[in-house]
């Protein structure tokens, strides 16, 4: 099974039949919970990847796709796209500070700024900080190590093999050069975000995008995923599958 790294976990989701019990409208962490769908929206633990730890759509390379899904609420009417909307800290489910996880807030900065050019495109004022009303919106993170990182080249390597006949007696040597660098590991990364009302914490529209990207020397480059995924699941905003909405 991966190894996950989370930079941002969520806790499981409600099914949409549940009632969302109340909660305050403070912007500190919180969890992130009482949308739509099982928790994690019932992915799959390997996701596109395969059990084998490979992106089982392309071989061993990432590949390029964005898998997105949204939800919308049946009666989030016109209220989406517009009005003043602040963004909201996750809480970590499960954070234990272990040096096999990332700090918490340490890469979700810079998934927030994304989503935050995402949500100003889209109508919404986004130069607010603690405004009356307007929304918010919930964006938490996680990391996957979907392949590893390979393990060192031997620069040379070779084989010796001795033959000997009636006619006499033979050596043969061959010999290999690598000097390519071993591929980095190939990380999946998942960002989700939930927009609800501020006032009554109603959840409007939710969604999902999931991606891979191979590291490079600095490690995982998270703004160009972060744009990457922020876009795709933006795309089609405020579109979604309508669902039975959520009351408080």
């Amino acid at each position: 099974m991966p190894r996950v790294r989370t930079t941002s976990a969520l806790s499981p989701l409600l099914i949409a039949a549940a009632l969302l019990a109340g909660a305050p409208a403070a912007l500190h962490a919180q969890p992130y919970g009482g949308g739509w769908g099982g928790g994690g929206w019932g992915r799959d633990p390997f996701g596109p990847y395969g059990a084998n730890g490979r992106d089982s759509r392309t071989g061993s390379e990432p590949s390029k796709k964005v898998d997105v899904t949204t939800f919308r609420a049946a009666d989030a009417g016109s209220a989406l796209g517009q009005g003043p909307i602040v963004i909201a800290a996750v809480a970590p489910d499960g954070y234990d500070g272990s040096e096999d996880n990332v700090e918490p807030d340490a890469k979700l900065p810079v998934y927030e700024a994304a989503v935050v050019d995402q949500l100003a495109g889209h109508g919404y004022n986004t130069a607010t900080s603690g405004a009356d009303g307007g929304q918010v919106a919930e964006v938490a993170v996680s990391h996957s190590v979907v392949q590893p990182e390979e393990a060192p080249h031997k620069p040379v390597s070779g084989a010796m093999s001795t033959t000997i006949s009636n006619r006499g007696s033979g050596v043969g040597l061959a010999l290999a050069v690598d000097l390519s660098k071993p591929k980095k590991a190939i990380i999946g990364t998942r960002l989700e975000v939930r927009i609800r009302d501020k006032a009554t914490r109603r959840v409007l529209w939710e969604g999902h995008a999931e991606g891979v990207a191979r590291e490079g020397e600095a490690g995982l480059d998270n703004t160009a995923v972060a744009t990457r995924l922020a876009t795709a699941l933006f795309a089609k905003f405020p579109e979604g599958t309508e669902v039975a909405a959520l009351q408080p």
